[in-house]
C-alpha cells in the first residue's frame, strides 16, 4: 500500500508523534546492545484507537534489530523505518496474535523516522542513531551511488520476504474456503511484486530454456490473460484472481494454484537473495516500473477481474521512488536541478494518488472501474509522463559518475 512518503515525515510531525509516545512513558533512552546489535522492541496495541510504541527512541550507529509484536491492533499491520524518502526496513502483515517479527539493519548516524500506518496517531516518530559507523566510503559520487545500491538491495530482499508471507496468507484463506478474506489477501499481496518486478522478472528454473514459459518464474507468478501461452496454461496471481473475482468461488483448482504460487514465490526468494546492482540498474528499473504503469495499470489490463489496478499503480510508483531515493545522494552531486525536478514530480504523483485512497477498499484504493478509467486515465497518464521524462535522464549520469 502506497503512502505519500516524500512529504509526510516533516520535523513538526515527527516531534508531535514522539511527544505522544513519550507522554505514554513507553520510551527509554539509547537501546541496549545484545548479540552485536542494538535491540529495539516495538509493541502494537489497540489502545486509544491503535498505538505503535517503541521501548527506546535511539540507538548507536551499527546493526540495529527491531522486534515488532502486535498484541491487539487489528488496524496496524505494517511498520516502517525511514530516512527522508528512503525506506531502510519494513515489516508487513503484522496481524494480532502472530509471533513477533524481527529485522536487522545497519544504520549510520542520523535522524530516522518510524511510521506505523493505521495507528491512531498518523505521524512519523523520530528515531535517532548516534555516532557514525563509517563503514561506507562516501568520498566520491560513485561511492555514494554504490552505497545506495547496497541499501536498495536490502529493500528488494525485504519485499521478497514480505511477498512470501503475503502469498502464504492468501493460500491459507483459500484453503479455508473464505472468499472474502482471500480477496482481501490477494489485494494485500499484489504490491510486493509490483514494487520490484523489474528486478526479479528474469529468473528461469533450472533445466528450462529461456524461451520456455514453463520455467519462467515471471510468467508463472504474474502472467495476465492477455499474454497467455497456451502450451503452458495459466498460473500465478492472476489465475487466482480469475477464480476469486471472476468466477467468485474457490475450487480445488484454486487451491492448487495458490499452493503453486507460494512455491514459486519461495523459489524466487531463494534466487533473488544475493542479487547485487549497479547504479544504472536502479535507474533503468525505476524507469521500467513507470512504463509498467503506463502499459498495464492505467489501461486496466493488469487486474482485469479485481479492478485493483490503482493498488498495482501505487506499488510500481513506490518501487520507482525507492530506486531513485537510494540513488539521490549521488544524483544531487551530479545534477542537483534534475534531482529536485524528479523529487517534485514524485511528490505530484503521490499527491494525485492520495485522491484515490479509500481505507475501506481492497488494497486501500478505490476500484478502477470503466467509468473511472474513462474519466481519469488521461490525467493519470500525464502525471506519469511528467515523471518519466526527467527520470529517464539519470541512468547515463549515474553509469558514468566518478
Amino acid at each position: 500500500m502506497l503512502r505519500s512518503r516524500l512529504f509526510r515525515a516533516t520535523t513538526t510531525q515527527a516531534v508531535f508523534g514522539l511527544s505522544l509516545l513519550l507522554a505514554q512513558g513507553a520510551i527509554a533512552d539509547t537501546a541496549p546492545v545484545k548479540n552485536g546489535a542494538s535491540q529495539i522492541s516495538v509493541t502494537l496495541t489497540g489502545d486509544n484507537g491503535g498505538q505503535c510504541v517503541l521501548d527506546h527512541n535511539s540507538a548507536a550507529a551499527g546493526p540495529v534489530t527491531f522486534t515488532i509484536t502486535n498484541l491487539s491492533a487489528p488496524a496496524i499491520s505494517e511498520f516502517e523505518l525511514q530516512s527522508g524518502s528512503r525506506i531502510f526496513g519494513e515489516k508487513e502483515n503484522l496481524a494480532p496474535g502472530l509471533p513477533a517479527s524481527t529485522f536487522t539493519v545497519t544504520l549510520d548516524g542520523g535522524e530516522y523516522q518510524i511510521y506505523c500506518p493505521g495507528a491512531a496517531q498518523q505521524k512519523a516518530v523520530a528515531f535517532a542513531v548516534t555516532g557514525n559507523t563509517a563503514t561506507h566510503a562516501q568520498g566520491t559520487t560513485a561511492d555514494l551511488l554504490n552505497t545506495g545500491t547496497e541499501g536498495y538491495t536490502r529493500y528488494v530482499d525485504g519485499m521478497v520476504d514480505a511477498m512470501i508471507v503475503a502469498a502464504t496468507r492468501l493460500q491459507d484463506d483459500i484453503d479455508n474456503g473464505d472468499l472474502g478474506a482471500a480477496k482481501a489477501a490477494y489485494a494485500n499481496a499484489r504490491p510486493f511484486y509490483e514494487r520490484i518486478e523489474t528486478d526479479v522478472e528474469g529468473f528461469f528454473l533450472p533445466g528450462f530454456a529461456p524461451t520456455d514459459n514453463a520455467g519462467n518464474l515471471d510468467y508463472l507468478i504474474d502472467m495476465r490473460a492477455s499474454n497467455l501461452d497456451p502450451a503452458v496454461g495459466w498460473h500465478g496471481f492472476h489465475a487466482v484472481e480469475r477464480d476469486l473475482f471472476g468466477a467468485g468461488k474457490i475450487t480445488d483448482d484454486t487451491k492448487a494454484l495458490a499452493a503453486e504460487l507460494v512455491a514459486n514465490v519461495t523459489k524466487l526468494g531463494t534466487l533473488a537473495k544475493g542479487l547485487t546492482y549497479r547504479p544504472e540498474d536502479l535507474a533503468n528499473g525505476a524507469a521500467a516500473l513507470l512504463e509498467e504503469v503506463q502499459s498495464g495499470k492505467i489501461t486496466g489490463e493488469e487486474e482485469a477481474f479485481s479492478h485493483i489496478d490503482l493498488v498495482d499503480f501505487a506499488g510500481n510508483v513506490e518501487g520507482a521512488q525507492q530506486a531513485f531515493a537510494f540513488l539521490q545522494p549521488g544524483i544531487r552531486q551530479i545534477d542537483p536541478d534534475l534531482s529536485a525536478r524528479i523529487e517534485a514530480q514524485f511528490t505530484a504523483v503521490l499527491g494525485m494518488l492520495e485522491e484515490y485512497r479509500d481505507p475501506n477498499a481492497l488494497g486501500g484504493y478505490v476500484t478502477y472501474t470503466n467509468v473511472l478509467r474513462a474519466s481519469d486515465a488521461v490525467k493519470l497518464s500525464k502525471a506519469i509522463q511528467n515523471l518519466q521524462e526527467p527520470l529517464a535522464q539519470i541512468s547515463e549520469k549515474v553509469a558514468t559518475a566518478s
